[in-house]
């Protein structure tokens, strides 16, 4: 076994960064949130809620992932150049340490002030005695016929223990049995009961935790035997699978797909919560059953609180729904300032629509596309759907459309993570409907965001596109950041033209004029204009790189820039979440800096710019710098030429490198540390700024003096 020391000095050695390790640091930013003064108890309790629905996917999927190479003895050597084993020892230490800070700040600085704030979190035995029998009641008509024992014991199979349900293990003893007369039994907490019941006195609301509830009426599950211990615990399954590749893409690649998600519900446990004073028995009992380590053991207080993404109930209780503060109104696009009264089809006709989500809604979107249903004129609607809002308008929109005689094609990817039953569910409505709809390409997950529409006034045919970066969800435009383009251009109706004849049946591409696409060529095309921006610093001439992403993983990719960097290309890149490059290297990359934005907003658009010696190229799209990007995803990015639209582009580059509020600037050995404001210097946060951006403001802006 690698002693630490040794692992640490492998780690630091690489000339990559973990993306496993990268993605906690990511967290710890998220967490980071939670420590500014300026948010109040619920924002504060809204973080904590994100920073641990982000863990339960990190388990599920990347800690997942690993134990399919440990538990089939594959070989997995991480960017860190460890061996599964050892960074498996090394991931586990890095979470062990994050769930301890998480579960100190609760207790320590988060609950005592909640009384202040309005609310309490109870036990039911510091209720008054009405409020005690108000809970009683509750339990007997509402929970307890929810509930169902099941024991494990000579005669009882193990039970089948779902993913993320808080889970009472009951240790109970006959004592009419003989030696070794104890037993296991397992209560899990159905999702569907709701996570606090809730009291109000006069000038407090009292939230009891659910497993409190059970807690104290337990024993009218269990009559007539003794109970030993009562032990709170929680698992999280591995989630992570890969779909084969297959032939038929209709009946059986649902199936499949179903199939996938009851596994997902059953796979292999990768981690347990459990409460301190548990039954060592018991622990023993599952550690073997699930072939489990003390490593992947979390323990919580019982004066804590096991599962933080249950605080979204006290966040959203009607009480308080003031107290997290709204974002201003969108403003309308620079490019589109009458978006209220303009008739959009003429518009476009005439300029390009940038929107820049959420200062600018979504609305234009869906005007276009609700337009389009109900015109006479327009013989055709093509779109790429990847998420969807619950009760989604483009849904409802592609029905009418249908009614109305239009030709209609989705392509509904099915295999989006954690979105697939409802992609199918309604990728099954629209085909009812009449809708042509593709239920994804193969083996590839399409996660390209695209919009065709096709209208004929007179004897002219006009394509109305859309692209971007962000799905067509009405409810995350709100709270991402993202970019979209409307157009009527020629050039990028054709290329969208062409993609989408590619998606629906079979035909090979000619070469795209403004669109890059992946698997076919977007690394090799991104890495040939990083090497020219290379040969430009080689020669004296002006060069620079200036990329925006979620994530960059790519080890191409990095290298690339890792060789212009070295030929002295100014490069800056701002990277929300995993960054596996190494900045500020001597030798490698002291050319390179890195930036995490994480604020109000997801910073979730993707724009890549390369200075060129001033013939500027800049595309936007879907893809981040990653290997799934490029190799197995259709992806798409899109050039955009129009002078004052690239400065809008460019100046959202320059106010992220700007901004002093939301910003981490990554070191050398993969930490991050807040970027802070100088004396002299007025904050700029930018998830204010962008609400407040006028024509003028972008007119001279410059990356590279």
């Amino acid at each position: 076994m690698i002693q630490p020391d040794k692992i640490e000095e492998i780690i630091y050695s690489s000339d990559l960064i973990s993306r496993d390790l990268s993605w906690l640091k990511f967290n710890e930013r998220v967490f980071d949130q939670i420590l500014k003064d300026t948010r109040n108890i619920f924002e504060k309790f809204k973080f904590l809620a994100i920073t641990a629905s982000n863990l339960d996917e990190f388990f599920m999927i990347r800690v997942g992932s690993l134990y399919n190479y440990l538990d089939y003895d594959k070989v997995r050597v991480d960017y860190s150049g460890l061996r599964e084993d050892a960074f498996k020892m090394k991931l586990m230490v890095e979470c062990q340490n994050f769930h301890v800070r998480l579960q100190e700040h609760f207790l320590k600085e988060l609950l005592p002030k909640t009384e202040e704030a309005g609310f309490i979190l109870s036990n039911v035995k510091n209720l008054q005695p009405e409020e005690q029998q108000a809970i009683k009641e509750y339990f007997f008509k509402a929970v307890y016929p929810m509930l169902t024992p099941m024991v494990f014991d000579g005669y009882h199979t193990f039970p089948i223990l779902m993913n993320k349900l808080l889970i009472f293990g009951v240790i109970t003893i006959n004592e009419g049995d003989k030696k070794d007369n104890r037993k296991l039994s397992f209560v899990q907490i159905p999702s569907n009961i709701p996570r606090f019941f809730e009291l109000e006195r006069e000038n407090v609301m009292i939230f009891i935790p659910i497993e409190e509830v059970i807690r104290e009426h337990i024993f009218s599950l269990f009559r007539n035997v003794n109970i030993e211990s009562v032990n709170l615990f929680r698992i999280t399954r591995n989630g992570d699978f890969t779909l084969e590749e297959s032939e038929d893409m209709d009946s059986n690649f649902l199936e499949e797909v179903k199939r996938k998600l009851n596994e997902r519900k059953t796979g292999r446990v990768v981690k347990i919560e459990i409460e301190e004073g548990y039954s060592k028995w018991m622990i023993n009992l599952l550690k073997e059953r699930w072939v489990i380590n003390d490593d992947s053991i979390f323990r919580i207080s019982r004066k804590s609180l096991m599962d933080f993404t249950g605080l979204w109930q006290m966040i959203g209780n009607k009480r308080f729904k003031e107290k997290i503060p709204s974002p201003p109104n969108p403003v309308p696009p620079l490019s589109y300032p009458d978006a209220a009264t303009e008739d959009i089809f003429q518009v476009l006709k005439n300029k390009d629509i940038l929107l820049h989500h959420p200062y600018n809604s979504i609305e234009p979107i869906m005007v276009l596309l609700e337009k389009a249903v109900d015109d006479p004129s327009v013989m055709a609607i093509k779109m790429t759907i990847y998420r969807l809002a619950k009760n989604s308008r483009i849904v409802g929109a592609l029905l009418r459309a249908v009614e109305n005689g239009k030709h209609v094609s989705v392509l509904f990817e099915v295999k989006a993570r954690f979105d697939e039953e409802n992609n199918m569910r309604e990728a099954k409505r629209l085909q009812k409907a009449g809708c042509f709809v593709i239920y994804g390409v193969t083996n590839l997950k399409t996660h390209t965001k695209l919009m065709l529409i096709v209208k004929k006034d007179e004897n002219q045919v006009t394509r109305y596109v859309h692209l971007g970066s962000g799905n067509y969800n009405e409810e995350t435009s709100r709270i991402y950041t993202d970019i979209g383009l409307l157009t009527t251009n020629e050039v990028l109706a054709n290329d969208v033209s062409e993609f989408f004849n590619v998606i629906t049946g079979h035909s090979l591409p000619t070469t795209y004029k403004n669109l890059l696409t992946s698997p076919r060529e977007m690394r090799k095309k991104l890495i040939e204009f990083i090497e020219e921006e290379a040969e430009h610093a080689r020669k004296g001439l002006p060069s620079g790189i200036f990329i925006k992403l979620n994530s960059l993983e790519d080890s191409e990719f990095i290298y690339a820039l890792y060789r212009a960097s070295q030929a002295g290309v100014l490069i800056k890149l701002i990277i929300r979440g995993i960054c596996c490059l190494r900045p500020g290297r001597m030798g490698l990359s002291e050319n390179i800096e890195v930036l995490s934005i994480v604020g109000d907003f997801l910073e979730h658009s993707r724009i890549y710019h390369f200075h060129n010696n001033g013939n500027s190229r800049t595309y936007v799209g879907s893809a981040d710098a990653m290997v799934r990007s490029f190799d197995k995803r259709l992806e798409s990015l899109f050039r955009i030429e129009t002078p004052i639209l690239e400065k809008q582009l460019m100046n959202i580059l320059a106010y992220n490198l700007k901004d002093n509020v939301n910003a981490y600037r990554m070191q050398e050995d993969g930490t991050y540390v807040s970027k802070q404001t100088e004396s002299n210097e007025e904050p700029f946060n930018i998830h204010e700024k962008f609400f407040n951006l006028t024509p003028e403001m972008i007119t001279d802006v410059k990356l590279i003096d």
